[in-house]
């Protein structure tokens, strides 16, 4: 069987589970309120992971995946890639040497 990779533009931002989250709501057909009051979270909270300010956490991640029925691993995952493309950005490793296994 055929491998295919990915062929994602390294220098793109993965999007943040919110942006994912928002994208998917109006299809569920409910209220932000009621979606956040569902998740057992504040509005305030909810607003703040669609906009991008909070991380999702992995007990946001088991609530949401709950909610829409895919399980925590796929905002899991997408938070992690979203953590790790600015973590590579951000942090300085220009001085810490890459070991080799004995």
């Amino acid at each position: 069987m055929a491998e295919y990779k990915a062929k994602r533009n390294p220098d793109r931002c993965p999007s943040h589970p919110g942006a994912v989250l928002d994208d998917i709501l109006p299809s569920l057909g409910k209220p932000k309120a009621e979606i956040a009051r569902l998740l057992g979270i504040s509005r305030q909270h909810l607003h703040e992971i669609l906009e991008g300010k909070k991380p999702v956490s992995p007990n946001g991640a088991a609530r949401i995946g709950k909610l829409l029925g895919n399980g925590p691993a796929i905002w899991l995952r997408l938070q992690a890639a979203y953590d790790a493309w600015h973590a590579e950005r951000e942090v300085d490793v220009s001085k810490i040497p890459t070991l080799e296994q004995a």
